[in-house]
């Protein structure tokens, strides 16, 4: 009704309130709503509400640089006008400014529209919204049309935004009283009378007024101004996001075989990643390459960056994981491991094990290419400590051993230790116990000798775990009390919900059970936290608490099936099936139970001499 008698055509408009009158009559019994009576009063009386100005242009630049020619081009008068050019060139920039200098002769308002490949009865409709039609034409000619008659009656200024061609563009233009400018990375030359207005590469001297000024975040606002940047959100920690268009991305890489320059963005990285791994609550295992190149931030920028430590690994996962990438391939063998070892510890909390072993086998080839042996020997000791996760003890075994073989013979004693602590694990998970235990003592002795009290601290704890399984308490007692009290002088959460969780099976008290849980729930440790919650329904199913039991149980197989850790999940589900079986849910335990067999004949078998 209202785009009807807006266009002049009042009697259509009345006769589509007595039809939709006398449908809601017939087949509702209801008479039309205030709002919609009041429509029809307006129009009998001439005096429907006219629309606010729609004022959509982008914001204007204030410190717009250079186009002089073009900009007063487009001071003229003119119906249409074309403005092309390659992508990042400012075509965009330019229309917005030189449309914000036309405003006050189109009072009527200004509608802009970002064609980007959508189809012109989208854009048409959208347009007519602006307008204040709500219910558009079926078609894209009637609706054409109409934004035709509304715009005859108000004259505006239509930017049309990234045409991709005439056709695009014709349904979209007013009649004679309007001006419309068109961008387009291509000549449209079939729009009749259209003013052309190629822009081409700057000048030397207004890009280098353009550019790089005097703060980062001017250079930034203006790349995005000019369409070399965009913005695409805000990151976990506050941020925001920028990425550069596919063609200048493109352009960018096949130029980017500058070494030096490449250099030192990998060494900004390298800084920075490093500084987020020393601020997360584990680095036990933290590998770093001593002559990767470094450039560090100013201490505040790296303050304010890593305050959030796992936020800001969050944030930056992917371009990480990207950056090893390109250190491989460009052959930068120590920022390639370097960045790759930098993230292992986040990786280990969080359990992202397809970007360590991706990111551990682009760097080990760049390390084996260069002849660099201690990278080779970090990527090694990673990619086992992956495998151990997996359930792939043979394989963990020949990493381990010849991480271990490489780091001895580069006098590395505190890495040397770390790789035979990955050697000790594969003994304990594969049953030998006392094979484990001298492992892991080796390994202790090493850390004391490399004064290192984290290592120590995890050594201890492991051998506690081994000694509670053998059944050997007292022992088990000692050793998990001297790890809680380096832990906690070390302010080392993560490895003190590690102990607790072991003193939780030591002492059978569910208070070290729950404050493990705690604890590595906000850490965001979901695969410490299935265990934990494991080890606490075990309890609670002594205590004959079945239903927390059960839940607790469902919930850490949920995380082991989503995390891939094999064995974990069937532990959890023979512990699931004997207790259905107790509580005498026979079928129900038969299936899980029968599950749980089929899962541990999927497991490796556990060969390994380690």
């Amino acid at each position: 009704m209202l785009a009807l008698q807006r266009s002049g055509r009042k009697a259509e408009a009345l006769r589509s309130y007595a039809t939709i009158r006398a449908q809601l009559v017939d087949e509702l019994g209801v008479e039309p709503g205030a709002d919609l009576r009041g429509m029809y009063e307006s129009i009998l009386a001439d005096d429907a509400p006219a629309p606010a100005a729609p004022r959509q242009l982008p914001p204007d630049l204030p410190d717009f640089t250079g186009r002089a020619d073009a900009l007063a081009a487009l001071a003229k008068p003119f119906q249409v006008a074309v403005v092309s050019g390659p992508p990042g060139v400012g075509k965009s920039a330019l229309a917005v400014h030189a449309a914000h200098a036309l405003r006050e002769r189109f009072p009527a308002g200004q509608l802009y529209l970002d064609l980007d490949g959508r189809e012109p009865a989208e854009l048409l409709a959208e347009a007519l919204r602006a307008l204040g039609v709500e219910a558009a034409p079926p078609t894209p000619r009637e609706r054409s049309a109409l934004l035709r008659s509304l715009l005859a009656e108000r004259p505006m200024l239509l930017l049309l935004d990234d045409a991709l061609d005439a056709g695009q563009v014709r349904p979209l233009l007013p009649g004679n009283a309007c001006s419309v400018i068109v961008t387009s990375r291509r000549r449209i030359t079939e729009l009749p009378g259209a003013v052309q207005i190629d822009l081409a590469e700057p000048p030397q001297d207004e890009a280098l007024s353009l550019l790089d000024r005097h703060r980062a975040d001017d250079v930034t606002d203006l790349l995005v101004d000019v369409n070399l940047l965009e913005l695409v959100g805000t990151d976990p920690v506050g941020q925001p996001r920028y990425r550069l268009p596919d063609l200048i991305r493109h352009h960018a890489l096949e130029r980017g075989h500058d070494r030096e320059a490449l250099s030192r963005v990998l060494a900004a990285w390298t800084v920075t990643t490093e500084h987020a791994m020393a601020r997360l609550p584990t680095t036990v295992f933290s590998l770093t390459a001593a002559r990767a190149p470094r450039w560090r931030l100013p201490d505040q920028t790296l303050d304010r960056l890593t305050a959030d430590p796992l936020g800001w690994f969050e944030a930056e996962h992917d371009s990480l994981a990207g950056a090893v990438a390109v250190a491989a391939e460009a052959g930068l063998a120590e920022s390639a491991w370097g960045l790759a070892a930098a993230m292992v510890p986040y990786l280990d909390l969080h359990c992202r094990l397809d970007t360590w072993q991706r990111t551990h086998t682009l760097a080990l080839a760049a390390a084996r290419a260069s002849g660099d042996t201690y990278g080779e020997a970090a990527m090694l000791r990673g990619l086992a400590q992956v495998a151990l996760y997996q359930d792939r003890y043979d394989e963990a075994a020949g990493g381990f051993t010849r991480s271990r073989r490489l780091f001895h013979e580069l006098g590395d004693v505190r890495a040397e230790a770390t790789s035979i602590c990955g050697l000790g694990a594969v003994s304990q998970f594969s049953g030998r116990q006392a094979r484990s235990l001298g492992h892991f003592r080796r390994a202790l002795a090493m850390f004391l000798a490399a004064d290192d009290p984290h290592g120590e601290a995890f050594v201890r704890q492991a051998i506690g775990r081994v000694h509670l399984r053998a059944g050997e308490l007292a022992q088990a007692s000692e050793s998990l009390r001297q790890a809680m009290r380096l832990a906690q002088e070390l302010g080392d959460s993560h490895r003190e919900g590690c102990v607790c969780l072991q003193m939780g099976n030591l002492h059978g008290a569910m208070s070290f059970h729950r404050h493990a849980l705690d604890i590595f729930e906000s850490l965001g440790d979901r695969h410490c936290g299935a265990y934990a919650l494991q080890s606490m329904a075990g309890l609670q199913v002594t205590r004959g608490e079945l239903a927390p039991a059960s839940a607790a149980l469902e919930r850490s197989l949920e995380i082991f099936q989503e995390l891939g850790d094999r064995s974990g999940a069937a532990s959890t589900t023979q512990l699931l099936g004997e207790l259905h079986r107790s509580a005498g849910r026979t079928v129900l335990a038969r299936d899980y139970l029968k599950h749980a067999s089929e899962l541990r004949r999927d497991l490796p078998v556990r060969t390994s001499g380690a």
